[in-house]
């Protein structure tokens, strides 16, 4: 399989609905998660703009551990309520902090990385993991952002439960 990546510019109004086409193809067909996160991870490192990390946790009990992402090497496990990542899987509400220094309990798994949004990702009414995407860029994630992201979670969710 080869894979183009075709998107218009990142503040063009298409962008976000043409990255969800995109992740449709990749994930369709397919609903193992680790493969699934696996690619929607690499589009996701790819296709947005100044970010320096874009990956996946997961809920094992009381704790998230590190599934498949693109960046530099990061923290395995994190407790649920703890840092941007725990709150999100703890609360389930998506997290966009703009300064991550100022998020108290952050955990610097990157010193670089300067604001963080976490989307919690759900199955069957449950929390069972976390989208999280780096920025070095204070203030870089916009209610935009959240909103095209939450989308592409969504997306991710409903491939574990459809295979053709």
């Amino acid at each position: 399989m080869s894979f183009q990546l075709a998107l218009p510019e990142y503040n063009d109004q298409d962008f976000y609905p043409d990255l969800a086409g995109q992740a449709q193809a990749l994930l369709s067909g397919e609903n193992d998660p680790v493969a699934n996160a696996a690619n929607l991870s690499a589009l996701l490192f790819h296709a947005l703009p100044t970010i320096n990390w874009a990956g996946f946790y997961f809920v094992q009990e009381d704790q998230l551990v590190l599934g498949p992402f693109q960046g530099l090497p990061a923290c395995v496990r994190i407790a649920l309520g703890r840092g941007v990542c725990g709150t999100a899987a703890r609360s389930g509400q998506t997290q966009r902090v703009d300064d991550v220094y100022d998020f108290p309990g952050h955990i610097a798994c990157d010193a670089a990385s300067r604001s963080e949004i976490v989307i919690p990702l759900f199955r069957d009414a449950k929390v069972m993991g976390v989208m999280d995407i780096d920025s070095p860029e204070p203030g870089r994630f916009s209610a935009r952002d959240q909103a095209g992201l939450e989308v592409l979670a969504r997306l991710f969710e409903s491939s574990l439960s459809s295979a053709s």
